[in-house]
C-alpha cells in the first residue's frame, strides 16, 4: 500500500443516483466503467489500491468501493468511494467485502493517508506497523492489515513481495557499504535514482523500503 493521489473523477459517475441507480454489470456500462478505469489508473498506475500487485488486465481486476456498497449505499457512485482493487480473494477488497462489520474510518485510506507513515515493509515479505506509533494509529494499521489481509502469515502475498524485492537486495547491500565506506560519496543520489527506476512496479513499496532500510 502506498500513498496515491486522487484526481478529478470521470464525468460518467455524474449521470447516476444512489436511490435511482444501481451498480450492476449494466450500470455503469462498458464504456462507462473503462473511463472509470482510465482515472483509476492515472492515479494508481496497474498496481491494486492495496497490495500493489499488477491489475494491467481486466480479468485479475475489479472497481473496488472502499466503503461497501451494501453498508454505504449513497457511496455506490462517489468518485473519492472507489479503486482499483485486485481479485485476489484471499486479500484487499474481495476480502474485505467478506468481514463482519467494522468501523471504515479505523482503516487507512490511502488518498488520504500516507502508507508510509504506519508501515515498515520487511524484505521478507512481512509488513510491521511502525514502532512509533501511538495507540490510535498502531490501531488503524493493524485493522488496515486485518481487514485486507495484507500480511497472512501464510498468504500468497508474503511470497510475492519477497520475491520481488529479493532481486534488489544485493543492491541495497552494496548502497549500504558505498554508504559507510565513502560517506561523501552519492550513494544518496545512486538510492534515488534506483527508486525512481522502481517506482511503478509491481510492489515498489517493499522494493522501496529495502533500497533504503
Amino acid at each position: 500500500m502506498r500513498k496515491l493521489v486522487r484526481g478529478e473523477g470521470p464525468r460518467c459517475l455524474s449521470l447516476y443516483r444512489h436511490g435511482l441507480h444501481r451498480w450492476s454489470l449494466e450500470s455503469p456500462t462498458p464504456p462507462e466503467r473503462a473511463q472509470i478505469w482510465e482515472h483509476l489508473r492515472a492515479m494508481q498506475d496497474t498496481r491494486c489500491a492495496y497490495c500493489e500487485a499488477d491489475i494491467s488486465k481486466h480479468t485479475n481486476a475489479h472497481i473496488e468501493h472502499f466503503r461497501q456498497r451494501d453498508r454505504y449505499r449513497q457511496g455506490t457512485f462517489e468518485w473519492s468511494n472507489l479503486f482499483g482493487s485486485c481479485k485476489r480473494g484471499e486479500s484487499c477488497g474481495n476480502f474485505k467485502d467478506r468481514c463482519a462489520p467494522y468501523d471504515h474510518t479505523a482503516l487507512i485510506k490511502p488518498d488520504e493517508d500516507n502508507p508510509d507513515d504506519y508501515f515498515i515493509f520487511v524484505s521478507d515479505g512481512t509488513i510491521a506497523p511502525r514502532a512509533d506509533l501511538n495507540a490510535r494509529l498502531l490501531t488503524r494499521a493493524t485493522e488496515t492489515l486485518r481487514i485486507f489481509n495484507l500480511d497472512a502469515e501464510n498468504g500468497a502475498l508474503r511470497e510475492m513481495r519477497r520475491e520481488a524485492v529479493r532481486r534488489y537486495l544485493d543492491t541495497a547491500e552494496a548502497l549500504q557499504q558505498l554508504c559507510l565506506e565513502n560517506p561523501d560519496s552519492d550513494c544518496q543520489q545512486f538510492l534515488e535514482e534506483e527508486i525512481q527506476e522502481t517506482a511503478k512496479l509491481p510492489f515498489a513499496t517493499a522494493i522501496r523500503h529495502t533500497l533504503s532500510a
